[in-house]
């Protein structure tokens, strides 16, 4: 990796990339850009990436993020997945993968690597996706990172947590979770 892996409070890296949205023919693909990402009306954004397509522990924690979409969608927060696929593997996965079909947020392709390189996230020998999940705020900024080893799937319900701490804008103890008391100073 020749730069580090990017940081909370730095603004999210400018891109635009094609996303698999649908599995209807002549609705597969749409444009996601940085822009999209910056919105006056207090949206955040999830986006988590995984290694390849078509392999093991990817598929289950896609699965538990599309489960956990509505919970995403009541704290107002765009959900994407991403990897270094192409749109059209994803789109063949998708269609391939019982538990892949019905998904309801949309899987970024980087074939460039670019958008991986500029977050740091570009794994050195395979030139694949760490497991890296960023939330974003509604201008564009990190609040969050977190990177897992490429064996290790994350905690989908650790995400949702650590959002709705970040979404308080308060201190929040260890272990704090959402209707709980926040600390007063």
């Amino acid at each position: 990796m020749t730069k580090g892996i990017l940081s909370i409070g730095q603004p999210f890296p400018a891109f635009k990339k094609s996303a698999v949205v649908s599995l209807e023919k002549g609705k597969e693909f749409f444009d996601i850009s940085s822009e999209d990402l910056i919105n006056d009306e207090g949206r955040w954004t999830v986006l988590f990436w995984w290694p390849k397509d078509f392999t093991f522990v990817c598929p289950t924690e896609i699965a538990e993020f599309n489960k956990s979409y509505g919970e995403f969608r009541d704290r107002s927060a765009n959900l994407i997945g991403a990897s270094t696929d192409s749109e059209f593997v994803h789109l063949a996965w998708r269609k391939n993968h019982d538990d892949l079909r019905d998904l309801k947020f949309p899987m970024l392709a980087d074939t460039s690597k670019s958008l991986a390189e500029d977050l740091g996230i570009l794994e050195p020998t395979e030139k694949i996706a760490y497991r890296a999940t960023f939330i974003i705020d509604p201008q564009g900024i990190v609040r969050w990172v977190s990177v897992y080893d490429l064996n290790v799937g994350r905690n989908v319900k650790e995400v949702i947590r650590v959002l709705d701490a970040l979404q308080t804008d308060e201190l929040c103890p260890c272990n704090w979770e959402k209707g709980k008391e926040t600390l007063k100073v």
